[in-house]
């Protein structure tokens, strides 16, 4: 059943022979799924503690020594280094969860860990795991089926609800004080570069530039609208403030290119040199002209500028950046309306971009350049300030949760209650389902109903509270009201409480989103019944043995 000769032996009429190598580890059958549900729950097991507004934070150190504080799941688990290829399943089932709606990513491991734990359950009773699978299916579309009934509408440009949203995914993680002002800034952020796309609206992350300066308190953080480019002016002479730029932007050197081929030339006459090198002043000081023709006084590239080129510039009262990042000369492209020129030659004036005000700004003790007041910018940036960096890396991290709760309701633009209350409406949804199931499958129905339950068991746990006396309550209420989908755990007050009137509100795409993702990492898990580990080379195995950590070791390790 493990490692040893028995693993990787077969007979054939009596002969021993050779399937396997030498070393390879093999775990099977019940031994097998045995292993891999102790490492998911294990993984949920350290997550727990951080659900919920009063959950708490990890400090996650890595090989380098860098410290990374934070109560982020999809962080967390990628910082912790997991080795075992089931932790490992878990850490992708969390990125999944990020990368989709941007939140939930703890929620979708813990409700991961459940449901195997319930599973293991009934492979004890010697129910088969496809029987399980199909009844945590058949759970789960009842289940959605039911998330998406109670959803409330919400309108685009409700701004008040929009905020409540944002509110709540950043809940327990920076302190009260900031948390309405980064989900106004937030709101604010996403409407801007929100726009309907061939009947859809498409509310993109990637057009909120997020830009941080340790320095200040977080309440200087600072939304602008335009962008804020992590560059200086490149010559002393030029403006460092221009009002009203007409901007160019560029995806080409102002520097005269060498020939791509080797080439040579031969000179007699040292007034050749003097032609040669006049001619090359003549070609940078045309692109100057050009500019001034067309009314430039700012000029954004990508590549470089020569030191001619920057003194001509200067000259002509135009203020220049150079080597900026192919990232944020496409948000400028949105954010001034102008378009990327890569043939300065063939540059007009439609191409040019518009900013009300350009300006070079010291922030802590580097120069940026902010480019603002632009006209309805399609792209916008997040200045973040903090005390020190550790802080205004979490401070990033909660934003972005913010930013992309308010990105999914304006994409899909339904909410549900927060604080547990769609996990036990589900759960009691999905227990009346079960009587009507019939054969095996019902207690895997059941089984599902259970899991969903730690959500709102781990949130009263980590508020201090009795998890039992909570969830009697809750399912009790859920039962007896006919408002009663709305009510989940106050962590503040430790009461059950209408999740609707203290603006607990969550979209509906993250909790469709973590119970998908849930169910599919516990329906692969489930399907594995044998594991084949080959031997590890020895320099590898001392590394893994340093690194392996309390979590599941090295790969190849079952123990």
């Amino acid at each position: 059943m493990s490692s040893g000769t028995q693993a990787y032996l077969a007979q054939i009429g009596g002969v021993p022979v050779l399937v396997l190598k030498e070393g390879t580890q093999r775990a099977f059958g019940k031994e097998a799924m045995r292993i891999n549900i102790m490492v998911a729950k294990a993984v949920a097991e350290v997550m727990k503690s951080t659900l919920g507004p009063k959950g708490m934070d990890k400090m996650l150190i890595d090989s380098l020594g860098d410290i990374t504080i934070t109560n982020d799941g999809a962080t967390i688990l990628d910082e912790m280094d997991v080795q075992h290829p089931i932790g490992k399943l878990l850490v992708e089932i969390s990125k999944t969860q990020d990368d989709e709606v941007g939140d939930g990513t703890t929620t979708a491991v813990i409700l991961a860990g459940a449901l195997l734990e319930e599973a293991e359950k009934l492979l004890d009773k010697n129910i088969h795991p496809t029987v399980v699978v199909s009844g945590f299916k058949k759970a789960l579309d009842v289940a959605m089926e039911h998330l998406r009934k109670i959803a409330i509408p919400v309108k685009r440009d409700d701004v008040a609800t929009l905020k409540k949203v944002a509110s709540t995914a950043m809940h327990g993680k920076i302190s009260e004080t900031v948390k309405d002002y980064f989900a106004e800034l937030a709101v604010k952020a996403m409407l801007q570069v929100a726009e309907e796309r061939n009947g859809k609206w498409v509310a993109d992350l990637d057009n909120v530039q997020i830009v941080k300066k340790h320095g200040g308190a977080l309440e200087d953080t600072q939304l602008v609208y335009g962008i804020v480019v992590d560059k200086e002016v490149v010559h002393a002479a030029m403006p460092k403030r221009v009002v009203n730029a007409k901007i160019a932007l560029l995806d080409a050197p102002l520097e005269v290119e060498k020939p791509e081929i080797d080439a040579e030339i031969r000179i007699n006459d040292p007034n050749q040199i003097r032609a040669f090198l006049e001619e090359e002043e003549n070609i940078l000081k045309s692109y100057v002209d050009k500019f001034k023709a067309l009314g430039v006084n700012a000029v954004f590239t990508t590549k470089g500028i020569d030191d001619m080129a920057q003194y001509y510039l200067a000259k002509a009262g135009i203020l220049a950046v150079r080597r900026v990042k192919r990232s944020d000369i496409e948000k400028l492209v949105r954010a001034t309306g102008g378009r990327l020129v890569t043939n300065i030659e063939d540059m007009t004036e439609a191409d040019l971009g518009f900013a009300g005000l350009i300006e070079e700004r010291r922030i802590g003790d580097e120069k940026m350049v902010f480019v603002e007041q632009c006209k309805n910018p399609k792209a916008v940036s997040i200045l973040i300030r903090g005390g020190f960096e550790r802080l205004v890396d979490e401070a990033e991290r909660n934003l972005t949760d913010a930013l992309s709760v308010v990105s999914d309701v304006i994409e899909e633009p339904y909410v549900v209650p927060g604080g547990g209350a769609p996990e036990v409406e589900v759960a009691k949804v999905v227990r009346q389902f079960a009587a009507k199931v019939s054969g095996r499958e019902q207690y895997a129905v059941e089984a599902f109903a259970n899991a969903v339950e730690v959500i709102p068991k781990t949130l009263a746990e980590n508020a201090g509270l009795d998890a039992v006396d909570v969830l009697t309550e809750l399912r009790h209420i859920h039962e007896s009201r006919e408002d009663g989908w709305k009510y989940g755990i106050n962590a503040f007050t430790g009461k059950v409480s209408d999740m609707w009137a203290i603006d607990v509100i969550e979209p509906l795409s993250v909790k469709l989103q973590a119970l998908k993702a849930a169910v599919e990492a516990t329906t692969m898990v489930l399907r594995i019944d044998e594991i084949i580990a080959a031997s590890k080379v020895e320099s590898g195995k001392k590394e893994e043995g340093k690194e392996g950590g309390e979590i599941g070791g090295s790969p190849g390790s079952f123990e």
